[in-house]
């Protein structure tokens, strides 16, 4: 199944999960480029609740937030990746998602934010909700990699394109 994606400056890249099975912990790496080469400015990425981008970023909703958790303790936090010469590159363990079940990531979208994700201390109610983390530059629907999971004996992986 490809990604759909879309939108602003001209950040395009790959997200990919990792989780052996359904009680198993979730890897992600995250590997995107296209960021200003002078720019050091943290950006928040998170899953959103919906997988549509029928009017861009703007439609995936809210952060993914199934158990209904003040921020930053939901599975749709990823918490913040800081560009080195253009590009976010990170592999991050244990992250709270999974791929597996009601509250599967699977078709949810990814978000880059265009600011750093305040983490629920930024002293208003929009901080316990989304971290205050601003407009929406980047974003893809979480889909199967059929040709990666027919490669493996011992991985599922999901992947995203964030393309422009």
């Amino acid at each position: 199944m490809a990604a759909s994606c879309a939108e602003k400056p001209q950040v395009t890249g790959q997200v990919l999960f990792k989780q052996t099975y359904p009680s198993g912990h979730l890897e992600t790496i995250i590997s995107l480029v296209g960021f200003s080469e002078s720019d050091n400015q943290a950006r928040a990425i998170h899953i959103h609740e919906f997988g549509d981008l029928s009017n861009g970023c703007d439609a995936t909703g809210g952060h993914f937030n199934p158990m209904n958790v003040s921020h930053p303790g939901h599975p749709g936090d990823f918490g913040n990746f800081t560009p080195k010469k253009g590009k976010i590159k990170k592999h991050r363990k244990n992250i709270k998602a999974t791929m597996f079940g009601p509250n599967s990531i699977l078709s949810r979208a990814i978000v880059i934010h265009e600011q750093q994700d305040d983490l629920g201390e930024g002293g208003n109610p929009a901080s316990l909700i989304n971290g205050n983390a601003g407009k929406r530059l980047a974003c893809c629907v979480i889909g199967i990699d059929i040709f990666k999971i027919a490669q493996s004996k011992h991985f599922f992986y999901l992947f995203s394109s964030v393309k422009q």
